[in-house]
């Protein structure tokens, strides 16, 4: 049979109040403290975290919801911040809403039936909608490479205007005025700050933007593919094409290998977010590349700092300042490959 907190009384000497203190994270005397601890490892005593959560609301989990398992970027993401909160003694419970936001919002209440102490969420819904029975409950929340106008949150995100910008700048350097991008539909906010980003380049370098050059749609690798395809059909084809994301950027290369077109010869691309797919791919492509590691880092210490309760205890303002939504804002690189060609004084 398993050994209880009166075993440990037993064996002890010690109050039920002081072990139990002891167990809950309280700070005891240290002779105390070397007595329980001898006694869990002679009885090999288990916390019961389902008593444990009962007893003091917490059950030292995060919900993790992400948009798709599959997404190289939120599964990235998911693996890293899974080890900052071990680390910490937090378990993680992840949903995945295959891009639904009805399944959203009953993962959102899956997650609440499991009473989980926090929620870390890459939204598919364009509003908060689906986070008012947390909101509600008083759970943290932090946002993951998105936020929402009708009500704001604690969240991380890249810049990801700097980021299109930049790499559409580097086009423009080496000489390409016919400049296409593949991107989501701009009412999703990381595909919205990536146009305009794009927008800002080519109206920066004094260069046309033709509409039959801006190739939106899902963030899909059918997309990529597609895109990529009409693209290369055009009589007047681009020079270079920045691919705005992950499966838009396999997509197009898958098309481009079909299709034998070869890069940066026949038309130059940059790439996005996977650096992995930059080394493996011949010629190696230019990336942009997203921090995962610090974004991980980031969304987890938003959240551990939020469960321990961090700053509350420096009087009213201080605990206002605390409670105000906080924002991380991280910058993209960009890796050098060899997708570009160098067109500055051709023809």
């Amino acid at each position: 049979m398993a050994a209880t907190i009166r075993d440990i009384t037993k064996m002890t000497g010690l109050s039920l109040a002081t072990v139990s203190k002891y167990l809950n994270g309280g700070n005891v005397l240290p002779e105390n403290r070397a007595a329980i601890e001898h006694a869990i490892e002679v009885l090999h005593y288990e916390v019961n975290e389902v008593a444990r959560g009962l007893a003091t609301n917490r059950t030292k989990t995060v919900g993790v919801l992400i948009q798709k398992l599959d997404n190289v970027f939120a599964s990235t993401i998911i693996a890293k911040i899974e080890d900052i909160l071990r680390a910490s003694d937090y378990g993680t419970i992840v949903c995945d809403c295959r891009g639904d936001e009805k399944l959203e919002e009953e993962s959102i209440r899956f997650l609440l039936g499991k009473r989980v102490d926090g929620i870390i969420t890459i939204p598919t819904s364009r509003t908060s909608a689906y986070l008012q029975s947390a909101v509600q409950r008083g759970t943290p929340i932090v946002l993951i490479d998105r936020t929402f106008e009708d009500r704001k949150f604690d969240s991380v995100r890249v810049d990801n205007e700097a980021a299109s910008y930049e790499a559409v700048k580097l086009l423009i350097e080496k000489g390409h005025k016919k400049i296409a991008i593949i991107c989501g539909d701009e009412q999703y906010y990381t595909a919205g700050g990536r146009l305009q980003g794009y927008f800002r380049a080519m109206e920066e370098a004094d260069l046309p933007v033709y509409s039959k050059y801006i190739r939106k749609g899902d963030l899909e690798v059918r997309h990529g593919y597609d895109s990529i395809r009409y693209l290369m059909e055009m009589e007047e084809r681009p020079t270079a094409v920045f691919l705005s994301n992950y499966e838009i950027t396999m997509g197009a290369v898958i098309a481009l290998n079909e299709a034998e077109i070869s890069f940066p010869e026949e038309i130059s691309i940059i790439g996005f977010d996977n650096l992995l797919l930059s080394q493996v791919i011949r010629p190696k492509l230019w990336m942009v590349v997203q921090p995962m590691e610090e974004i991980a880092r980031a969304a987890a210490e938003l959240m551990l700092d939020r469960l321990t309760g961090t700053g509350k205890e420096a009087g009213k303002e201080a605990e206002e300042e605390a409670d105000a939504p906080r924002l991380v804002m991280l910058k993209t690189s960009i890796y050098q490959g060899e997708s570009i060609r160098e067109l500055r004084g051709e023809e």
